[in-house]
């Protein structure tokens, strides 16, 4: 089955009612997870991303608290877990500020983990990258928030 392009599916919802929009979106909905998840992002939590962004902090928190530190193997399978949650809550968003906030908060948790990152070259290089990705990001913002974020990321390194 050859998939559709967005704007051929664009044009035939436009044809389609309210009611046979409702249907078909409950229905996408059924099928995965991650459906229903931005579902539940654009209808409850996008008007009010302040409190989005808290509660992803809040699962970056718990997902951090249930790391298992017995070795430095599972150590670094949690940190790419919570890593690829904080990419798809991003991606729900599609606000580079909601981004660059869930970073800075993982790099934070990440710095002041015990046992330290620091003894482990792979935990000490997600570490750089993500930095590396903030700067990236920051550099796309308006001035202002460049230099909030800015000053934030220079507290981080230090």
């Amino acid at each position: 089955m050859k998939t559709a392009t967005v704007k051929q599916l664009k044009d035939e919802l436009k044809h389609n009612s309210t009611e046979e929009l409702m249907h078909l979106c409950l229905r996408l909905s059924r099928f995965k997870k991650e459906n229903k998840e931005l579902l539940t992002y654009l209808l409850f939590e996008a008007h009010d991303e302040a409190g989005y962004i808290e509660n992803v902090k809040q699962e970056i928190d718990l997902q951090f608290e249930t790391i298992n530190t017995d070795s430095y193997f599972y150590i670094k399978k949690s940190v790419r877990k919570i890593l690829r949650l904080i990419k798809k809550y991003s991606r729900y968003s599609l606000k580079k500020e909601t981004e660059v906030e869930l970073l800075l908060y993982f790099c934070q948790k990440l710095k002041d983990f015990k046992p330290s990152i620091k003894r482990n070259v792979t935990l000490t290089n997600i570490y750089d990258r993500q930095i590396a990705a903030i700067k990236k990001i920051i550099t796309g913002l308006h001035e202002d928030l460049q230099y909030d974020y800015t000053m934030a990321l220079k507290e981080l390194e230090e």
